[in-house]
């Protein structure tokens, strides 16, 4: 018929793996639905369940853990899961950033706007706000 409608390719999780090599994304499998990708300093864990796709985290390599981007209300900070820091220089931002969006490219995720700004901080450790969402907060003039 002249008006048929194509229907449209998925991309199955091993095309989106070779979509990622093209643009320059070295990849390795942990597991069925589950890899790690890489480039340059820039890493992330992509994991999908055969309908969608989540990345997370995302950040830099610092020594063998994926550190994330936290905000420190003056600075940036990578932190690693155990709880290491290091300040984050603008060339690692801009690398994160075009490094997630050829990541959301490859696998047909949807680019949201804040996300199209700049970086996205995984948490906001402003000194006011730390061990907010630890119970009651430490009173000093309390003994």
């Amino acid at each position: 018929m002249f008006f048929r409608r194509v229907k449209p390719h998925i991309a199955t999780f091993d095309e989106c793996l070779k979509t990622m090599a093209g643009l320059g994304i070295k990849s390795s499998k942990k597991s069925e639905g589950k890899a790690a990708v890489m480039r340059d300093r820039c890493a992330a864990v992509v994991k999908t369940d055969g309908s969608s796709y989540t990345v997370d985290p995302i950040g830099i390599v610092v020594g063998n853990e994926i550190a994330v981007l936290v905000d420190g209300g003056n600075q940036k900070f990578w932190q690693t899961p155990s709880d290491k820091r290091e300040p984050a220089q603008a060339e690692q931002l801009v690398a994160l950033h075009a490094f997630s969006e050829d990541i959301r490219e490859s696998l047909g995720l949807t680019s949201l706007y804040n996300e199209g700004l700049g970086s996205v901080n995984a948490s906001h450790m402003y000194d006011r706000v730390k061990d907010r969402d630890h119970g009651a907060a430490h009173r000093p003039w309390e003994a």
